[in-house]
């Protein structure tokens, strides 16, 4: 094919982003671009080859057949080329990134995933710590940081990540000899809380319009995670952020009695300092880190 036969590379990452998310918003989120624009780019796309590659329907689109196989094609050629660039800066530059996480966020959903970042990008060097607080960020060398808040922080920028949502879980025997047929049925058994959260579960039984009555004194521990490991160990029922604790309830040590979900007023955010430069190393990390959201949020 001739060079000049190549279509434009931003409509090829519009199309491959809005393909593989399913949706213009996912893809737009994750090239920093309006939907609108990733729309524009899709559709020049189309002019170009002459064919249409998504089925426009009410609140979603759906790729057509040749859509489908392009984008095979397309997701091969763009994965060579950020493998070629990747290795090419890799061999002349290596960078640090330094970060700061929420240590629920950082055990158990950020570290799962670290080993695809650290093989996509050799080239950058994290220092990653775990800070039980939101650290200030402009007193710091820290690069970026995950907080765990309402998004409000002066001189910060935020980037939303996803917000957090509480379900009940216990154990396989703990459930076996507690039966939970509705919300009720947990007043009846001893409830974990975490100590500074203490109307986590009151504002679950408001959802349920239940009173909160429990028969059992509360027993208070200092962290979610540790509430969830109670839990598993048989010790009660915890409210618990089911996205943390995702491999617990793929592999069974750990089960939602009632599907009933408290979403919280705080979310989780990337940060970093506003009208800072950001290094190449943090642009690489905001982009993975948004990706993966939109593959497992």
């Amino acid at each position: 094919m001739a060079i000049n036969r190549l279509p434009p590379l931003n409509a090829l990452k519009a199309f491959e982003a809005a393909g593989r998310t399913g949706s213009f918003q996912g893809a737009a989120r994750e090239l920093y671009v309006t939907p609108s624009a990733i729309s524009h780019q899709v559709k020049s796309l189309e002019e170009f080859l002459g064919t249409d590659l998504f089925e426009r329907k009410v609140r979603r689109i759906d790729l057509t057949p040749s859509g489908k196989d392009y984008l095979i094609a397309i997701s091969h050629a763009i994965k060579s080329i950020e493998m070629a660039t990747d290795k090419l800066v890799s061999a002349n530059t290596v960078e640090e990134l330094k970060l700061s996480v929420v240590p629920a966020f950082l055990d158990r959903w950020l570290m799962p995933r670290l080993a695809d970042f650290t093989q996509r990008h050799p080239e950058i060097e994290l220092d990653i710590s775990n800070s039980g607080t939101n650290q200030e960020l402009n007193n710091s060398d820290i690069d970026m940081a995950v907080y765990f808040g309402n998004g409000d922080w002066p001189d910060i920028e935020c980037q939303h990540l996803r917000s957090s949502v509480l379900v009940p879980v216990c154990s396989p025997s703990f459930l076996a000899q507690h039966p939970i047929k509705e919300p009720r049925d947990l007043l009846k058994y001893r409830l974990l809380q975490v100590k500074d959260r203490p109307d986590e579960w009151r504002s679950w039984f408001k959802l349920s319009k239940l009173e909160f009555n429990p028969v059992h004194r509360l027993m208070n521990m200092s962290s979610g995670m540790l509430t969830a490991q109670a839990a598993r160990n048989g010790m009660g029922i915890a409210l618990t952020d089911p996205n943390l604790i995702s491999e617990e309830i793929k592999r069974g040590t750990l089960l939602v009695p009632i599907e009933l979900s408290l979403e919280l007023p705080k979310s989780f955010y990337l940060v970093y300092r506003k009208n800072g430069e950001l290094s190449r190393a943090m642009t690489v990390f905001r982009a993975w880190l948004t990706q993966q959201m939109t593959i497992a949020p």
